[in-house]
């Protein structure tokens, strides 16, 4: 483990200055009533402004929040505890995928973990006499702030957050030197916790990999967080961090977001489609490739082809051929939280009035929804034809959130929550998402029964209702 820096000066330093103290509130913002995402985010990084952030740090460098307000440690502390374990353990929690245990020893991590379900009495005893770290995976899944807070940022960030916690014992540090995919938010909700930053790595393809500490050198910032206290950095920081002697257990979340969510990975999704909508129109992308060109090793010979076609792709996209996402929406709203609003009451059954011909109809959870465009998946249609696919998260299920798990049918088919629609109702489907409010009958298509149809449909899956 590489030497405590002492603290820097200078430019760097500025990076990591706090913010001016803001006049302390009566009350934790992310406690108080945030239902609109941005309000959910500005609460997270208050007092900076979200356009501030964006402007100066996301991506670009570290911001360290220091709030020696007690209303904030309040807050934090009650987003998750050493406490909360015991209750939590006795849910069946299991080493690896719930908890794991570990420590780092001359800078490498070593694992406690036992086989099968974690007992709290083992934990406690490799906490206390192995001074082994406890990380706890994906709190929101039992914690409702944590629920409530992220789901939130889903919206906000239209990306799956997770988030883990991590309790260290006093002089023992859990994991070695290492980086992260993904853009992180630190907050300290129990005492205190020593953080060193380096400069960012360039290479991201070894997620997770410890450097030896002839590589990462001296730290560019060090300092301590405190109850209340928050530290965003960006993917590709170098970090590490322990709990001083002599101090009570550090507790601390990470809430991160962002992953497999880069413009790389947007290329991969909607370039598919892209080529195969050119190819209808074009019969060059039709053609055959050279004769043996797979059997060659230099593919140089063919890059002028193919930068003639990328050319052609890019024209497409300047006048006005629409992406398409195979992927990307699908899987994000699959696998994002359902909103923490339905925790009271039934999200499977509609309520309200059924709506008609002359209803007016408002759009509900917008920001649970997308719309995507597919062929159709009607396994007994083999026309291939496309279709209108909306998809909601109003009924995943909170217990499998950054799991792993798939929601899966009979037939261990991955089940999704939502509806499909011919083509011809993308106009009607459109004038709902963008109007206030809107009378059934102003919607375009050809009759009555096929308004009354698409919104009786919306309604049975939650998505509008009736005013």
């Amino acid at each position: 483990m590489p030497k405590k820096g002492r603290r820097q000066t200078g430019t760097e330093e500025e990076h990591l200055t706090p913010c001016k103290q803001a006049k302390v509130e009566t009350a934790c913002p992310l406690l108080t009533k945030c239902d609109h995402p941005k309000s959910m985010f500005a609460s997270l990084i208050f007092p900076i402004k979200p356009e501030v952030f964006f402007r100066d740090y996301w991506e670009q460098k570290p911001l360290l929040l220091k709030r020696e307000n007690p209303s904030m440690a309040s807050c934090y502390q009650s987003l998750f505890q050493l406490t909360d374990l015991k209750s939590l353990v006795n849910r069946g929690l299991c080493y690896g995928r719930d908890i794991n245990v570990c420590k780092c020893v001359n800078g490498r991590k070593k694992i406690f973990n036992k086989d099968g379900k974690v007992s709290y009495a083992q934990l406690k005893r490799d906490f206390d006499q192995k001074k082994g770290t406890i990380q706890f995976h994906q709190p929101q899944r039992f914690k409702d702030e944590l629920w409530r807070i992220q789901e939130k940022l889903e919206c906000f960030f239209g990306s799956l957050v997770g988030s883990n916690v991590y309790i260290t014992p006093p002089g023992s540090q859990g994991l070695p030197p290492h980086y992260d995919d993904v853009e992180v938010f630190i907050l300290q909700l129990e005492g205190e916790k020593h953080w060193q930053l380096y400069q960012p790595t360039v290479n991201l393809a070894q997620e997770y990999n410890v450097e030896p500490e002839d590589r990462i050198g001296t730290p560019t910032h060090d300092f301590l967080l405190k109850p209340g206290d928050l530290l965003y950095f960006p993917r590709g920081t170098i970090h590490q961090a322990d709990t001083p002697p002599g101090v009570s257990h550090s507790t601390h979340v990470t809430i991160s977001m962002c992953q497999n969510n880069s413009w790389r990975d947007f290329l991969l999704d909607v370039i598919p489609g892209l080529v195969l909508d050119s190819a209808k129109d074009d019969i060059d992308f039709r053609k055959s490739i050279p004769r043996q060109l797979l059997m060659k090793m230099d593919l140089s010979e063919s890059s002028k082809r193919l930068s003639g076609f990328l050319r052609h792709l890019a024209d497409q996209l300047e006048n006005g051929r629409e992406l398409k996402s195979s992927d990307m929406k699908k899987d994000f709203i699959m696998n994002r939280l359902p909103p923490f609003f339905l925790n009271s009451f039934d999200p499977l059954a509609p309520g309200g009035k059924l709506p008609k011909v002359d209803s007016t109809i408002r759009l509900q959870f917008k920001d649970y929804t997308v719309i995507t465009v597919g062929p159709d998946q009607d396994p007994l249609d083999d026309t291939h034809k496309e279709m209108i696919y909306i998809y909601h998260s109003l009924k995943n299920k909170r217990e499998a959130h950054m799991m792993g798990d798939e929601d899966t049918n009979e037939e261990g088919i991955p089940q999704t929550h939502g509806l499909r629609f011919p083509l011809s109702h993308m106009d009607a489907l459109k004038q709902i998402w963008s109007c206030n409010t809107i009378c059934v009958k102003e919607l375009l298509l050809p009759s009555d029964a096929e308004k009354e149809n698409l919104v009786v449909s919306l309604w049975s899956e939650l998505l509008i209702e009736v005013i």
